[in-house]
Parts: structure tokens; C-alpha cells; sequence
């Protein structure tokens, strides 16, 4: 089997967000693949911190602005894109807005999180994903929870401050399955490929009763970090993965299937 098959060296990459949780190990894998990759999110300067620091290592990262709920800042993105690289190989749907901070937050943040998570994400996929279909190439992943396929476990949470946990994360993760599926449909014929991941728990020193909890319901005993998610990215961005669209992977340690 020829090593190229994972390869993505000189290929043009958007991932959104790059400065967060996941995005910042994201970043750093990618980039290490030689692929050119470009960062978008509202807060440019965050970016560009990141873009500096993978530059200084010798890697090609660039950092735009994108307003993902905007779909005048989605096709201003693409046409920076495509007059700079040429069409897209690959683009991974990375950000996410958290406006609604428990169950019974305000209307108006539910209907935030979704101009920004569900119609946001159709955007990018209606233009950068058509790009790529007339170009005849290309793999988008989106980065899901397990949140999209599961309920809350309110048990891990009992005695922390953790509990109170929204329902617009749960509505928008589950919709990208489907929405996934979707667009796997639509540009599969044209060779553009559309999958879904959906990353476990993330370590990010939550308290220790959680860290307990979580850890005994997974297999493999621990959360995630942030090296465990790159590896799936850059096989469902590359060759080796060309026969693979419409999946929603967990990346979750074996949480989903105890």
C-alpha cells in the first residue's frame, strides 16, 4: 500500500476555528501533513497567533475572518480562498458558538446557536462544497459530539456545577448527522466526500468526581486529548478514506458503545 494514499502534502485545507479545544490540536496536526492550511473564525487575532506559531515551525497556516452565520462573510471567505489557492481539497467544520449556558437560557440564544450552527454549517457546505463538486474533488468533515447521537448522562455531573446543560448543542450536533448525509448524497457524484465525527469528552481539568465518572463509562478510560481526534481528520480528509461518505465515526474512547 503506497504511504501517498495518506498523504495530503501541498493540499489546500479550511478549518474553522483553530484557536478553541479542538481546534488548536487540530491545527497542529494538519499542519504538520504539509498541506497548506487556512484558519477561519471571528476573532482573526487568536488566529493569527496560531498561524504564527506553526509558521515559525516550518508549516503553511494562514489565518482569515469568517462570521460562519453570515452568508455574505461565508462567500467573501471563498472568494479569498479560491483567488489565493484555487478550490478547497479539503474543509473541516470545526467551529461552534456556545450562546445558551443551561436549559432554560433565553429564546433569543437558541435562535443565536442556530443562525451560527445550523444554518451557519449548511452555508459552508452550500458554497465551499458546490466549489469543490465543480472542481470533481474533495472531503468535508464535521466535527459532531456524541452529544448528536446520545442524551445528557445528568449522573456524571452530580456534585459539580456542571449540570445545567443546554439543549441547542444537543439539537444542532444531532442535526450535522443528518446533515452529513445530506450533502454526502448530493456531491458523491461529483466525488466530493461528506462525513461526520463525533468526539467523547475532552480533558479540561473539570473536577475530579467527573473525571472519575466519565473515565469508568469509557474503554479505553480516559477523555479525550488533544492529539486523539487529528488522526481521524487527516484519514477522512485523504485517499485512504475514498470510498468512505455519509459516516458519523465516534472518536470517543469507546463511550458510545459500553
Amino acid at each position: 500500500m503506497s504511504p501517498d494514499l495518506f498523504s495530503l502534502q501541498d493540499k489546500v485545507i479550511l478549518l474553522t476555528g483553530g484557536a478553541g479545544l479542538y481546534g488548536r490540536g487540530l491545527a497542529a496536526m494538519l499542519a504538520q501533513t504539509g498541506a497548506k492550511i487556512v484558519l477561519a473564525a471571528r476573532d482573526v487575532a487568536k488566529l493569527q497567533v496560531v498561524a504564527d506559531e506553526e509558521t515559525a515551525k516550518g508549516h503553511h497556516v494562514f489565518a482569515e475572518s469568517l462570521d460562519q452565520g453570515d452568508e455574505a462573510s461565508v462567500v467573501a471567505l471563498h472568494e479569498r480562498i479560491t483567488a489565493r489557492f484555487g478550490p478547497l481539497h479539503g474543509l473541516v467544520n470545526n467551529a461552534v458558538l456556545r450562546p445558551m449556558k443551561g436549559a432554560n437560557g433565553a429564546v433569543e440564544q437558541f435562535a443565536e446557536s442556530m443562525r451560527v450552527n445550523a444554518t451557519g454549517v449548511m452555508l459552508m457546505h452550500r458554497h465551499f462544497g458546490a466549489a469543490m463538486a465543480e472542481a470533481g474533488r474533495g472531503s468535508i468533515v464535521n466535527i459532531g459530539s456524541i452529544q448528536g447521537i446520545i442524551g445528557p448522562s445528568y449522573e456524571l455531573y452530580e456534585g459539580t456545577n456542571m449540570g445545567d446543560m443546554p439543549p441547542d448543542y444537543w439539537f444542532h450536533k444531532g442535526g450535522m448527522v443528518n446533515l452529513t448525509r445530506f450533502y454526502a448524497a448530493l456531491y458523491g457524484p461529483k466525488s466530493v466526500r461528506v462525513n461526520c465525527l463525533a468526539p467523547g469528552g475532552f480533558f479540561n481539568h473539570q473536577p475530579e468526581s467527573f473525571l472519575k465518572r466519565y473515565c469508568e463509562h469509557t474503554m479505553l478510560n480516559r477523555m479525550a486529548d488533544e492529539t486523539d481526534l487529528g488522526g481521524a481528520v487527516i484519514f477522512l480528509l485523504s485517499d485512504a478514506s475514498r470510498y468512505i461518505t455519509g459516516v458519523n465515526l465516534p472518536v470517543d474512547g469507546g463511550y458510545t458503545a459500553k
